[in-house]
């Protein structure tokens, strides 16, 4: 489990959250003054993941940028005016990290994103998630199912808050009770995944790998769901991303287990 790469889809053009996404991709967007695309990797380095690959496309340049100045801020600089000289001094290395950031297009859906980086996978399970949301997860636990079920993907079912407060009325019209944004009872897939190398047989650069390649899956019986019943948050609004900024400053952000 703790070799297996993680890769981020990460460039879309993240439409709904437009005030922030107008000057950068949506990973970049901040939680307590770190990109949530950073929040992500943090989460998965805890199990043990050293290798990202990320998916970029929308202002992907931003991406690269930022993980070519974290490499050059590693390190204490002694800039020599007489000589004219710039030294590296040591290593203040932050993260044992090896990133690769690929430019899967603008426009690219989600499966045609990760047909293209098949190049880069070089062993026959890895990690796979969206770029905008963190979670508790419990890693172990869902690469262990998924090579149980020896499925070719596996994704993590979760339930989501409802958006809305939800009445429970009586047959005279009374309101019984009244439930601020509940937990749905539906399952939904969160991400979070584990894909076998196989995955790539179902995937070109028109695929949207939540349509035509789950379901197909799903009929074979190659498709597997990790129930997750702990903390799941998207950040596709203005709203999710300063409720996540709240919950960070408030120190409530349960997936900071570093």
């Amino acid at each position: 489990m703790r070799n297996l790469p993680l890769v981020i889809l990460a460039g879309g053009l993240g439409t709904r959250i437009r005030e922030e996404t107008e000057f950068r991709p949506k990973p970049m967007v901040e939680i307590g003054g770190k990109p949530i695309l950073w929040h992500i990797m943090k989460y998965y380095s805890t199990w043990g993941v050293s290798e990202f690959i990320i998916c970029a496309g929308y202002k992907g340049e931003m991406i690269k940028d930022y993980f070519l100045n974290q490499s050059a801020n590693q390190y204490d600089v002694t800039v020599d005016f007489n000589d004219k000289k710039v030294t590296q001094i040591g290593s203040n290395k932050i993260e044992d990290w090896k990133v690769t950031v690929v430019d899967t297009g603008e426009l690219t859906p989600t499966g045609g994103r990760i047909s293209k980086i098949e190049k880069y996978i070089t062993q026959d399970d890895f990690y796979c998630t969206y770029g905008d949301g963190v979670a508790n997860i419990d890693i172990s636990a869902l690469v262990s199912l998924h090579r149980n079920n020896n499925s070719i993907a596996t994704l993590t079912a979760v339930k989501p808050l409802s958006r809305f407060g939800v009445l429970d009325i009586l047959a005279d019209g009374k309101v019984e009770k009244f439930r601020e944004k509940p937990r749905m009872e539906t399952w939904i897939n969160g991400g979070y995944f584990v894909f076998n190398r196989g995955i790539f047989k179902l995937l070109n650069a028109e695929t949207t790998l939540e349509l035509d390649p789950l379901s197909t899956l799903a009929t074979r019986g190659g498709l597997s769901a990790y129930r997750h019943e702990g903390f799941w948050q998207p950040m596709d609004t203005l709203r999710e991303a300063q409720l996540l900024n709240n919950l960070w400053s408030s120190g409530e952000a349960e997936w900071k287990i570093w």
